[in-house]
Formats: structure tokens, C-alpha cells, sequence
């Protein structure tokens, strides 16, 4: 009996996630578009990816644009542990781009680490918004 609803479950979840759960939006400019990660991770969240498929969009609509994925850290860790992981955020960034067709050579990635948080102070409300890559059309 519970792996028969286990199963029915699993159907019920599997049609509504083919039936459109997803945010995918066209933001109207590439400035300043942001996607957050976890603590001491460069894990593409879903929503991360539907933020990165929109820009996707955004950039098949418009060829001669051009960008820079910044990764950023909060500000725990050593300048160079957050510089590694603030590229790796970017670069993974970047493969979703990639993978959804969007040239490589239209993106470059940069790594600041801790060094340029954007909000300033400690705790994890603060933390929290400072793990990022950021957009900027170049």
C-alpha cells in the first residue's frame, strides 16, 4: 500500500513540474542580475537556473551583447579559498549559459572573493546576499 502511494505521489509530482513550475523570465537588461548560492558551495540552485535561463533568453535576442560573470563570497573564509570558489560560482554560471547555447567567447568570469561584498556587515542575513555571481554587459 505505501509504495502504491509512494508511486502515485512521485506521477502527481512528475506532472505538475512538466506542467510549467518553472520562473523562467527575459529580465529587460543584463545589469546587475544576480544569482545566490549556498555557503561554501557554487551549486546551481533552481532557482539560480531559472534566473540564468532567462538571461539565456536575453542574450539569443540580442547577439552583440557581451558579458562578465563576477563571483562573489561572504566574508568568512581566507582571500585566496574565496577567490577559488568565488570562480568556480562564476564558471558555473557561465556553463548554464553555455549549455543552453550561448557562446563562450561572448563570457568572460572574474573572481572577487570577499572583496566587494554588497551588503556590508555580519551574520547570515547579510552572508546570504554576498554568495553571487553578478552580470554586467560589457
Amino acid at each position: 500500500m505505501k509504495i502504491k502511494n509512494f508511486a502515485l505521489l512521485a506521477g502527481v509530482a512528475g506532472l505538475l513540474a512538466a506542467c510549467g513550475g518553472s520562473n523562467v523570465v527575459e529580465p529587460e537588461d543584463l545589469n546587475g542580475q544576480r544569482v545566490f548560492f549556498a555557503f561554501n558551495s557554487s551549486e546551481i540552485s533552481d532557482a539560480a537556473h531559472d534566473n540564468l535561463l532567462g538571461q539565456a533568453l536575453y542574450m539569443k535576442s540580442h547577439e552583440d551583447v557581451k558579458v562578465q560573470i563576477a563571483g562573489n563570497c561572504d566574508e568568512r573564509g581566507s582571500t585566496e579559498y574565496n577567490l577559488a570558489l568565488g570562480a568556480r560560482r562564476a564558471n558555473a554560471a557561465k556553463k548554464v549559459l553555455v549549455d543552453e547555447g550561448i557562446e563562450a567567447k561572448r563570457i568572460s568570469t572574474i573572481s572577487y572573493g570577499k572583496e566587494r561584498p554588497l551588503v556590508k556587515g555580519t551574520g547570515e542575513d547579510v552572508w546570504k546576499f554576498n554568495r553571487n555571481a553578478t552580470t554586467t554587459v560589457k
